[in-house]
Formats: C-alpha cells, structure tokens, sequence
C-alpha cells in the first residue's frame, strides 16, 4: 500500500467556526478557532480554502449551519476535499444534531423521547 510521503502530503486544517463557548475546546485538541464570526467572515474563510483547494474539516455551530452562507451551501453540495459537520450549541436542551441526515432520521423513527416520558413508559426506571 502506498503512502503518501511527509513531504508532498499536505495535512488537512481542522478549523472551528462558531459560538465562543466552543472555541477553546476545539484549539485545546488542535483546531484553529473563529469566534463568533459575521456570515461575510465566514463566507471570506471558506471561500479561501475552496480557492486554495484545500482539505479540511470544517466545525461550525448550528447557527452557522442553518445561515445563508454560499461557500457553505456550496461545500455542502459538492462534497470533496472539504467536510463540514455542524455541532449544537452548549446548554442545547436537549441536545441535536442538526443536519439533512438527522432530520431523515427524525422522520423515519420520531424524535428520540426525552428522559420524562421514558420514565413515564418504563415505570422500572
């Protein structure tokens, strides 16, 4: 199996976009962070990385995901050397991830029942 050498290989940039609560964990584990960013710097950001056909994973809020951001929407579509996974804000209650794969989750089995009405169906519990 071949593998690429150090030398021409280069390594993907792991990049968090998003809320600052998030922000110091992502570069805790090696991410470059941008906090809070307008839609146009964020819109700037990913453009630079489609045009200099970059790899990279890309960490953005929920709030991001759901922005009308066109290099977004783009990466998206296309898919490729960029893969952009959203995560949901700190404190979300309850926690979801918000993306096309789990809103077809979500419409084929139902939302995941919250803790209360587990206990309300599993008198066990």
């Amino acid at each position: 199996m071949d593998t690429p050498s150090t030398e021409t290989a280069t390594p993907a940039r792991l990049v968090f976009i998003g809320d600052e609560r998030l922000a110091d964990g992502f570069r805790l584990i090696g991410f470059e962070a941008h906090e809070n960013p307008a839609p146009e710097t964020v819109e700037r950001l990913l453009r630079g990385l489609l045009r200099a056909r970059a790899k990279a994973l890309v960490v953005v809020d929920d709030a991001l995901m759901a922005a009308d951001i066109p290099s977004l929407q783009r990466i998206r579509r296309e898919g490729g050397r960029i893969v952009v996974v959203a995560v949901p804000a700190l404190g979300a209650e309850p926690p979801r991830l918000s993306s096309a794969v789990a809103d077809r989750l979500d419409a084929l089995f139902g939302a995941a029942p919250d803790d209360e009405t587990e206990q309300r169906h599993d008198p066990g519990r």
